[in-house]
């Protein structure tokens, strides 16, 4: 429990079906406030280093070692970073502060159990090179260097874009921006160990598609998970697949899929990704931080400038409740990670909270069915889940703003569908005006309507790969 020894604030707004939910947003100011009033606050300055020459610079503040309570020093660093690892993302962190920090942070990547997790797949598998901890003086920084690119946007010819999620499957037909086939099919990715069921059923859906275009120019595609030029990295939708088999056939199966198709231009990005940039294109606007509520939670940004960063942006893992009793995610071992909060997952785990009888074993998909259509019906029960969910959503907007430049938030996936969704919104919205107005008045929520949640991401999707012209 790593947070038993930072002071914690509970919300002017709290949950209704979660009455010890400690927002991030609220403890860190707490914290900043708290070590500003010492008049000795100690800087910590990191520069997290990815493997493409990205570096990207933090900053924040530690009490004393002599303050009563500096025991929060450490859980309030190793929340911020684990924060700062799954959002940008990095092999190596470039530590300027307290000496005895660092190698605690050191110590708890090495020997921890959630530290490990996040060492070992930032390290071993996202990035592919050892993870560590180093110790520097501030003039000893490495100096910033970001990598960002155009997405997307590009619609002329005919395109087949898909979306792969934890329970369903999307493709789209789509001819100069115009999607003239689409359709849904049920899969269940997450839990199948051999890598050709995923390839037979994608290209199913890809060939579905192409009966419906005279001929095909490129194939883009979104998928939860993390993807470095169409590569594998990690990806919850394999994660029935052993690791040598991952290894074999897994990290490379886009480059499989690609060749069946002649080697058309071929593009797959983390599905967050795309829902940013689907929020963009049809706002006509950029800063967009999208959220997709699904299976998982997967997170894009689209920058003010219009761009994508080589950010992981993998919000499932960052930490969104420091309560130390909080959920725990059954694949990191982590506790209050965004994937319990913001997903099928937190439905699933607010049932029986809520009062609503559900047998046990229930699939998650089939959980929230059975929830939405109780929320069709007016019932309590389940409104009271999708409040729920709206305030963990307004206060983690707020710790989301700490780390992103955004104007735009955009929430969609399964999770949002019908009225649930509205009312995930309007709490949301309620939470901001109550405590974070500054914020309510800048940042704009949305959802897409229900033409664009059928055909927007897949638009984005097909919009991904470049066409060459001679």
């Amino acid at each position: 429990m790593l947070n038993t020894r930072l002071k914690l604030v509970a919300p002017r707004v709290a949950p209704v079906l979660d009455a010890a939910f400690r927002p991030p947003a609220l403890a860190n100011r707490a914290f900043g406030a708290l070590a500003a009033q010492t008049g000795r606050a100690v800087p910590v300055r990191v520069a997290l280093e990815q493997a493409n020459g990205s570096i990207e610079h933090f900053a924040t503040n530690v009490l004393p070692e002599d303050h009563p309570d500096s025991g929060g020093n450490f859980p309030h660093v190793e929340r911020w970073l684990k924060f700062l690892l799954w959002s940008r993302g990095g092999f190596r962190i470039h530590f300027a502060g307290p000496a005895s920090l660092a190698e605690a942070l050191a110590g708890h990547y090495r020997a921890h159990a959630t530290g490990k997790f996040d060492a070992e797949m930032m390290g071993g598998r996202i990035y592919e090179r050892p993870f560590e901890v180093r110790w520097c003086q501030p003039d000893e920084l490495p100096p910033h260097r970001s990598n960002t690119q155009p997405l997307g946007r590009h619609l002329e010819g005919c395109r087949i874009g898909f979306d792969l999620g934890g329970s369903d499957r999307k493709v789209a037909a789509v001819i100069d921006g115009r999607v003239v086939f689409s359709e849904e099919v049920v899969w269940d990715p997450v839990r199948q160990p051999d890598p050709q069921y995923h390839y037979d059923g994608i290209m199913h859906s890809l060939r579905r598609a192409a009966e419906h275009l005279p001929r095909v120019d490129a194939i883009g595609g979104s998928a939860a998970g993390v993807y470095v030029n169409n590569r594998v990295k990690v990806a919850s939708l394999f994660r029935g697949v052993p690791p040598d088999l991952f290894n074999r056939r897994v990290k490379d199966l886009f480059f499989e899929i690609r060749k069946a198709w002649n080697n058309v231009p071929f593009e797959v990005a983390n599905d967050g990704e795309v829902t940013a940039l689907a929020g963009s294109m049809a706002l006509g606007d950029n800063a967009v931080l999208g959220i997709a509520l699904g299976t998982s939670t997967a997170g894009g940004y689209v920058t003010p400038q219009g761009n994508i960063t080589s950010w992981l942006n993998e919000l499932a893992f960052v930490p969104v409740d420091y309560n130390p009793g909080a959920s725990v995610d059954e694949w990191s071992g982590d506790f209050g990670c965004g994937a319990r909060y913001f997903s099928q997952q937190c439905v699933g785990r607010l049932v029986e909270v809520a009062g609503i009888p559900v047998a046990a074993g229930t699939p998650l998909p089939e959980c929230l069915k059975q929830v939405q259509a109780l929320m069709a019906s007016n019932d309590e029960r389940a409104r009271r889940i999708y409040q729920t969910i709206g305030t963990y959503l307004g206060y983690t907007i707020a710790h989301f703003a700490d780390f992103y430049e955004f104007r735009h938030l955009l929430i969609l996936g399964r999770v949002t569908s019908g009225t649930g969704g509205e009312v995930i919104l309007d709490e949301a919205k309620h939470v901001l005006q109550a405590e974070f107005p500054e914020l309510a008045a800048r940042v704009n929520l949305h959802t897409p309507d229900e033409k664009e949640k059928r055909h927007g991401q897949a638009i984005a999707a097909a919009s991904l790969p470049v066409i060459p012209h001679p």
